[in-house]
């Protein structure tokens, strides 16, 4: 008599978006995880959109969908990009002792406070639908281990940020099913105020046309139950007001690197601006608005010398949940003060990355690529010149950014082309 078959043994989430159900997904003990579109979800022509690949009229949508994504510890790029990255991941993990790979453990902790909309619930072994279990062969629902860890909360990127809830001018980590409605970027123990120099570069942005959220510093003696990390001597931390949040509803988004089905890891070599620029002037809800926004913060990038303008530091916001807008900016730091002869921008442009030979030629060669009339951002790019020129040398004398980084991001300015040059 033959031995038993042996069966799979999963834990399953359940993923929903505005409430509605959009699949689930399964993490098996050998380390493989399945995400399954639900039938209701997939031939609903007016479902929210889960991501543009997912999206009716993206390419290949309905054959991408038709069947379970599988994958091999890592969960699918668009999943694995709503996870920590760095220091914020190890400290999870080691909260959760698991291994920092094991990112179906991580999703299944974190699902009810990832960036966007997206939320993962643990499902009991017997709601379970038998379609799921049997989606690889024969396999068997088991429970999720009990978790009393709080603060559960996701938020992409290497730096510490956390989210928060502002109540009274104090900040607190969310717990309990709340949302935070402010992203806290605590200082660094490796480069010396990143806060000030990030509110110095993002207000800049803004005064050349950036459309930002809202930004402040804050006393870090305002923030309420942190966990026990590593602080430097300094006094403020960098506030963002999230834009994936409005009270407590969830506004859906996805970063680049989810649009284009990368991992984390691909985000500075496995794209350029031009393919980014095409999918925002081709399925935006006003493309061209949007394209012209993303030439205008591409050049700023430029201006402030921020080399980290990579995929994931670009997003999609789904404001009425299902169609793609050019999500407000973020991120936008002058990274070259940190390091050193720094030269380059994140991904190429009109086939350079350097910023001190880069012209208004390469703007209308990256224009050309993603298949926008350069008529339409010749514009933009003089008008972000104008307003740089005439307002950052006098705004910058009194933002808070570090004396020598002021220093340094002046000559940055007279080294650029003339095209670009800033004279102060």
């Amino acid at each position: 008599m033959s031995a038993p078959e042996n069966i799979d043994e999963m834990s399953v989430l359940k993923l929903s978006l505005h409430n509605r159900l959009v699949g689930y997904l399964a993490g098996f003990e050998n380390g493989r995880n399945v995400l399954s579109f639900a039938d209701e979800f997939k031939h609903d022509p007016s479902r929210p959109t889960f991501s543009l690949i997912t999206h009716p009229s993206f390419p290949n949508s309905k054959k991408l969908m038709s069947k379970p994504w599988a994958k091999s510890m890592r969960l699918s790029p668009v999943l694995s990009n709503l996870l920590p990255e760095g220091a914020l991941r190890e400290l999870i993990s080691q909260g959760l002792k698991t291994h920092i790979d094991n990112e179906f453990q991580l999703f299944s902790y974190l699902g009810q406070d990832l960036p966007g909309a997206l939320v993962a619930t643990p499902m009991e072994p017997e709601e379970v639908p038998e379609s799921v279990l049997t989606t690889h062969g024969q396999a068997k629902a088991i429970k999720f281990a009990d978790d009393d860890r709080k603060n559960k909360f996701s938020l992409a990127g290497i730096q510490m940020k956390f989210s928060m809830k502002e109540k009274e001018g104090r900040y607190n980590l969310t717990k309990n099913g709340e949302l935070g409605d402010w992203i806290i970027k605590t200082p660094s123990t490796k480069h010396k105020q990143v806060p000030l120099n990030e509110y110095t570069a993002m207000h800049l942005a803004a005064l050349a046309g950036v459309d930002i959220p809202d930004i402040k510093l804050i006393e870090l003696n305002k923030l309420d139950n942190l966990p026990q990390i590593n602080l430097p001597e300094e006094k403020l931390a960098f506030a963002i007001k999230r834009f994936d949040r409005e009270g407590n509803t969830r506004i859906h988004m996805e970063d680049f690197a989810q649009v284009l089905v990368k991992y984390p890891h691909e985000k500075y070599n496995s794209a350029n601006y031009e393919q980014i620029g095409k999918v925002i002037y081709d399925f935006s809800g006003d493309g061209l608005a949007d394209a012209q926004q993303f030439a205008r913060r591409l050049l700023v990038n430029i201006l402030l010398a921020n080399g980290d303008a990579h995929l994931k530091n670009w997003s999609l916001l789904y404001q009425d949940q299902v169609t793609p807008r050019l999500s407000p900016a973020y991120d936008i730091v002058t990274t070259s003060v940190y390091i050193e002869d720094e030269k380059e921008y994140a991904l190429n442009l009109g086939k350079t990355k350097k910023w001190y030979s880069v012209t208004k030629d390469n703007f209308q060669y990256w224009a050309e690529k993603s298949g926008i009339p350069w008529r339409a951002i010749k514009p933009h790019i003089n008008d972000t010149m104008d307003k740089a020129r005439a307002l950052w040398p006098e705004a910058l004398k009194d933002l808070p950014m570090d004396e020598e980084h002021k220093d340094k991001l002046k000559a940055h300015w007279l080294k650029l082309n003339a095209n670009f040059k800033i004279e102060v």
